[in-house]
């Protein structure tokens, strides 16, 4: 497999990613969209997680598709950016119709970055003009690091953040991965600069260091978060035509990639999860092997675009931990 032309979740075509970020807030909004409704599934690893209209993504329900993802900041005020991106298709005539009626369909997770130094004190709810103004911004370019919902974000040592790859198998599917990083764990080995991640690393995008000459094996973890204040959460995207079961799998397959890239991870202090999105663009060839292969593909992917989103952080005053590169740049 190699990078898309981009190296982002937006070289699957037709996806489109909007940022929208809060500096005084230290917080924000991502959201993916398209053009069109897509198939969307997810499955959920950490112990603490934080979700809006996740059942019905579920491979047995009614509604096949959905016009948009949104991660946010803001624990569980961050929910409420799913209704700014709501209002947002809303006026732009999209959503599920019933009868006369269309109502929009947008899960949404959230991460917590309350305690992250910015100010909290708000007297409305942020969380709905940053949604509307996520989606307003949505196009193919999309930034990484210190941006949209992972403005604020944090993990173990060093600032979180949004990280976004993509790879094109050679049956020519295409696969990406939008994340925002803010785990209770590492994405670095140790006290060194190295990416756990590193092995899955493509055209050096996170620095090309490759792998450190030891890996601390023996050493065991404290938690340096409270319950509730971890949390990655992730889309993969492909073309590939996938229904919700086939997604629901991709996404567990994905999950494969956070443990790769985050040390540790899935523990009962995150909220780990994973979406998965498919166009339908590309029909299967081969329904074993291109799954199989996709799968594979899901959390190689998704394992580099948390190494990047920690990798392109940048430092700004007050910030509680320094960015990877303040320390290692």
């Amino acid at each position: 497999m190699i990078p898309g032309p981009r190296n982002r979740i937006t070289d699957v075509a037709g996806l489109r990613v909007g940022h929208a970020q809060d500096d005084a807030l230290r917080s924000g909004v991502t959201v993916l969209t398209a053009d069109a409704p897509f198939a969307a599934a997810v499955h959920v690893m950490g112990g603490a997680p934080g979700t809006r209209e996740t059942d019905l993504l579920a491979p047995d329900k009614l509604v096949g598709a959905v016009d948009a993802l949104v991660l946010s900041g803001g624990s569980a005020f961050g929910l409420a950016a799913c209704d700014g991106v709501m209002e947002a298709l809303h006026a732009a005539g999209r959503g599920f119709a019933v009868g006369p009626a269309r109502v929009p369909i947008v899960p949404g997770a959230i991460i917590f970055d309350l305690l992250n130094g910015g100010d909290k004190a708000w007297a409305t709810n942020p969380y709905p003009a940053l949604g509307r103004a996520a989606w307003r911004a949505a196009g193919a370019d999309c930034a990484t690091g210190s941006v949209g919902a992972g403005t604020g974000a944090l993990t173990g040592v060093l600032k979180g953040g949004v990280g976004s790859a993509s790879a094109v198998l050679a049956g020519g599917a295409t696969v990406g991965a939008l994340v925002v990083v803010n785990a209770l764990g590492q994405a670095t080995v140790g006290d060194g600069p190295h990416f756990w991640a590193a092995p899955w690393e493509l055209s050096a995008e996170f620095g090309g260091l490759g792998l450190p000459d030891r890996f601390p094996a023996d050493h065991e973890p404290l938690p340096t978060k409270r319950l509730g204040e971890a949390t990655t959460i992730a889309i993969v995207a492909t073309d590939a035509a996938l229904d919700k079961a086939g997604l629901q799998r991709l996404a567990t397959a994905a999950h494969d990639g956070l443990a790769r890239a985050l040390v540790p991870s899935h523990t009962p202090l995150d909220g780990d999860l994973v979406f998965a999105v498919s166009t339908g663009a590309r029909a299967l060839g081969d329904p074993v092997g291109d799954v199989f292969a996709l799968g594979h593909a899901a959390a190689c992917v998704l394992a580099r675009a948390v190494a990047q989103g920690v990798h392109a952080a940048d430092s700004r005053p007050g910030d509680l931990q320094p960015s990877w590169m303040a320390r290692f740049g």
